[in-house]
C-alpha cells in the first residue's frame, strides 16, 4: 500500500458488504483505495430471500441465487478472502484480527476505513434435541444445501407420507411451509403467536391462517415447542409441545433472526435496543468517523414511529451498501429510514404490509381509525379476478395514512407499493383517493382496492371528527 493509498476493510461478503465494495470501487481506483473483504462462508453476494424457492423447486440451481462470485469481485480489484472470519476489531489501533478457517492462521490487517456487514443469525431455541440431524435453519446458502440434502435422503427412503414441521410462522416460516408443500410433504406449522404473520394485525393474520389451512397445512397456533424428539438413529422423529407430538422427517426453524453484532459489542461500538449497530443517516457508526455499518446487523429508523427497528431485508442491505460505498468513495449519500414494507406468499396467497399495525400506533401514542374492505384484483367480470382484503389505518382528525395490510390472491401483494409511496410522502387518505392509478379491466376494477380502502378511511375519519 502506497503512502497515499487508503485501505478499506469490509467484514462480511454478502449484500451490504459487497455492494459497498463495488460502489466504492466505481468511485475510486485501486491506486487510491485498496479494498480487503473478509467472508467466513463459501458464497458471496447471494439472495438469502430466494432460498425457500430453491428448496421448493421454483429455482433450479443454487448458483442461480448468486449475483456475483468471489472471482468476479476479485476481477474488480477487490481482495476478497473467503472462509476467513474476523474475530476481533481493535478500534483504537484501526485493525482487525482475522482467522483462516481452513488453515487456522491468524493475522492482523490494518484499515483506514472499516465497514461492518456481519448480517444476522437465525434464532435457535435452547431446546432438548435442537441440534439433532434433520433440524435445519435456512439463513445461508450452506443452510439451504444442507436442508436439500436431508430432504433428498428422506425422499430416497420414502415415496409418500413424508412429514415436515415448521417452527415459526413469520416470513421464513410461511415460505418454508410452501416449499415443503411443493415437495409433497405433509406440513405442520407450530407457532407461538395467536395467528401466523405477527407483522400483521391478528384479524389479518386469521385470513392467512384460514388460507394455509385450506392448502392442507396443519396450523398449531399459540403453542410453544418444548423439545425435539429423536429416533434410535439419533435423527429427528417428532416435535413435542406441552400437549402433543407432531411426527417429522425434517424440522425447519423459522423463529426469526438477531443482529450478528458480538464483534461490535466486544469492540465497544454502540448497539440499540434490538442489538443492532446504531448509525447516522450516512450509515456511519455513531461516534466513529471511520467506521460504517449496514445490512442485517444494524437498526434502522422507522419513519412512521420515529423509533429504531431491526428489519432484516435484502432491499435495505443493498441500499445500505450503496450509501456506504458512496460515502467511503468520496461522494455523499444517505439512508433516511423505512416505512416497514414487506411482501411474501404461501402458494397462491399473497401477504403484504407497510407502515404501522394497530399495536404499533397505540405504542406510538397515536389516535387512529381502521377500516377493512374486500375487493378484487381485476374488474369483477374479467376472467381470473381474485378477492383481496385491504386493511388501512389513518390518524384521527388529520387523516394521515399510518399503515396498510393486504391479504389476497394474484395481484394483491405488490399493491402495497402504492401505500408505501403514500406513507413516505406523508399523504392523507383523502389525498390518496385522487391518485391517478392505472386502470384496465385485466389489471384493476375502476376503483383500485387501495383507493376503495382510502375512501372508506376518509369516511371513518370524518365520522370520527363529527362525533367528537
Amino acid at each position: 500500500m502506497s503512502s497515499t493509498q487508503e485501505r478499506l476493510v469490509i467484514i462480511g461478503g454478502d449484500a451490504a458488504g459487497m455492494s459497498a465494495a463495488s460502489q466504492a470501487r466505481r468511485l475510486r481506483s485501486p491506486d487510491e483505495l485498496e479494498i480487503v473483504a473478509f467472508e467466513r462462508g463459501r458464497f458471496t453476494s447471494y439472495s438469502a430471500c430466494g432460498i425457500p424457492y430453491w428448496v421448493g423447486g421454483a429455482v433450479d440451481e443454487r448458483d442461480d441465487l448468486v449475483a456475483r462470485t468471489p472471482e468476479e469481485h476479485r476481477e474488480r480489484a477487490i481482495d476478497l478472502r473467503m472462509r476467513t472470519e474476523v474475530c476481533r476489531i481493535d478500534v483504537p489501533g484501526r485493525r482487525v484480527l482475522a482467522r483462516d478457517l481452513e488453515g487456522g492462521e491468524e493475522y492482523w490487517t490494518a484499515y483506514d476505513k472499516l465497514v461492518i456487514a456481519t448480517g444476522a443469525r437465525p434464532l435457535r431455541p435452547s431446546l432438548p434435541g435442537i441440534d439433532a440431524p434433520g433440524v435445519h435453519g435456512v439463513q445461508t446458502l450452506g443452510d439451504g444445501q444442507a436442508l436439500i440434502d436431508t430432504l433428498e435422503r428422506t425422499e430416497d427412503r420414502r415415496t409418500e407420507g413424508r412429514r415436515a414441521v415448521v417452527v415459526g410462522a413469520g416470513y421464513i416460516g410461511v415460505e418454508m411451509a410452501e416449499a415443503m408443500i411443493q415437495r409433497g410433504y405433509d406440513v405442520t406449522v407450530v407457532n407461538r403467536g395467536k395467528e401466523p404473520m405477527s407483522t400483521l394485525d391478528p384479524d389479518m393474520g386469521r385470513l392467512v391462517h384460514d388460507a394455509m389451512t385450506g392448502l392442507g397445512i396443519e396450523m398449531v397456533n399459540d403453542t410453544e415447542v418444548t423439545k425435539i424428539l429423536t429416533g434410535d438413529d439419533g435423527r429427528v422423529r417428532a416435535v413435542a409441545t406441552e400437549n402433543a407430538e407432531y411426527p417429522a422427517d425434517v424440522v425447519i426453524l423459522g423463529v426469526g433472526v438477531r443482529p450478528e453484532t458480538e464483534l461490535a459489542r466486544e469492540a465497544g461500538l454502540p448497539l440499540g435496543e434490538h442489538g443492532g449497530l446504531l448509525t447516522d443517516l450516512a450509515m456511519r457508526v455513531r461516534g466513529h468517523e471511520n467506521i460504517w455499518a449496514g445490512g442485517d446487523c444494524v437498526e434502522v429508523l422507522d419513519l412512521m414511529s420515529g423509533r429504531e427497528r431491526h428489519i432484516a431485508l435484502g432491499t435495505h442491505a443493498n441500499k445500505h451498501g450503496q450509501v456506504i460505498g458512496s460515502n467511503v468513495g468520496g461522494s455523499y449519500a444517505t439512508f433516511p429510514g423505512v416505512v416497514g414494507t414487506a411482501v411474501s406468499k404461501v402458494c397462491d396467497l399473497e401477504i403484504a404490509r407497510t407502515g404501522l399495525r394497530e399495536k404499533d400506533a397505540l405504542a406510538a401514542g397515536l389516535r387512529f381509525v381502521s377500516v377493512t374492505i374486500e375487493s378484487t384484483s381485476r374488474a369483477g367480470y374479467y376472467p381470473g379476478a381474485a378477492l383481496m382484503t385491504v386493511k388501512m389505518l389513518a390518524e384521527r382528525r388529520t387523516g394521515k395514512l399510518l399503515g396498510v395490510q393486504i391479504v389476497g390472491r394474484e395481484g394483491a401483494g405488490k399493491r402495497v407499493d402504492v401505500a408505501a409511496v403514500a406513507l413516505t410522502a406523508g399523504m392523507t387518505v383523502e389525498q390518496m383517493t385522487a391518485l391517478d392509478l392505472g386502470y384496465a379491466p385485466p389489471f384493476s376494477p375502476v376503483w383500485d382496492p387501495i383507493l376503495v380502502a382510502a375512501r372508506k378511511a376518509v369516511a371513518a375519519v370524518r365520522a370520527d371528527t363529527a362525533s367528537s
